[in-house]
């Protein structure tokens, strides 16, 4: 199976579009390729029944974030703060690198490359 592409990476900062979360902002914990999805940090909290352990003895509902499908999420641009669409630029070394479609601002900064 081919590995599938995704236009966000862990830590970039988005915004929700679609959905019951729409407007939400957070960080992207983490990006599932084979799902097409990501991990919000603050978006789309579930409770979780938890068995009791002996850590928790009690048991209980723990919160966590669920996925949400990467087609819901934009990127943030840093340059103009909008939520974008995102192309990619060829630099004169041969890198490939993100930019917003708006302002033609990166998206990668010199420690994500």
């Amino acid at each position: 199976m081919e590995k599938s592409k995704i236009h966000v990476k862990k830590g970039d900062t988005v915004v929700v579009v679609s959905g019951s979360h729409k407007g939400e902002k957070g960080k992207v914990k983490a990006v599932l390729p084979s799902k097409q999805a990501v991990i919000v940090e603050g978006v789309n909290i579930i409770k979780k029944a938890v068995r009791p352990t002996p850590q928790r003895p009690q048991g209980g509902f723990s919160e966590q974030e669920a996925p949400l499908h990467a087609s819901k999420v934009r990127p943030l641009c840093p340059s103009c703060g909008k939520p974008t669409r995102i192309r990619k630029k060829v630099l004169e070394n041969g890198s490939k690198i993100r930019v917003c479609v708006h302002c033609e601002g990166s998206l990668d900064t010199q420690e994500k490359r």
